[in-house]
């Protein structure tokens, strides 16, 4: 049950973050801070894509592989780029505990998966 959970809020936080990149002015704002304005669309659509991917994933195993270790992925290089520009503790830690949970999620996958 605690596991359906995780997924669900992993998912609808990468849907509402992704959707976030596109229509949110200090997003783009971010984006351009880092240096990174040109790869900005695509951190958000592979955030809508991640979090659909679990949402899928909750009836379809492989689809919630791919896209959790897909979300590890994007959030252990966006906890670098926080590293790298020096930002806070608070500012790091969505990227390092959606990395986590995410990372979670795949694992826990892998090992129990039944496809």
């Amino acid at each position: 049950m605690l596991y359906h959970i995780l997924i669900l809020i992993s998912a609808v936080a990468f849907l509402f973050y992704g959707v976030t990149v596109f229509t949110n002015s200090s997003m783009k704002d971010e984006f351009e801070r880092y240096g990174l304005d040109q790869f900005r669309k695509l951190v958000g659509l592979l955030q809508v894509l991640g979090g659909s991917g679990l949402m899928v994933g909750l009836a379809w195993q492989p689809a919630l592989i791919a896209a959790s270790g897909g979300l590890t992925l994007l959030m252990m290089i966006g906890f670098g780029v926080r590293i790298k520009m020096k930002d806070g503790f608070w500012e790091s830690m969505p990227s390092f505990i959606f990395m986590l949970l995410n990372g979670y999620i795949c694992i826990i996958t892998i090992v129990n998966c039944d496809y």
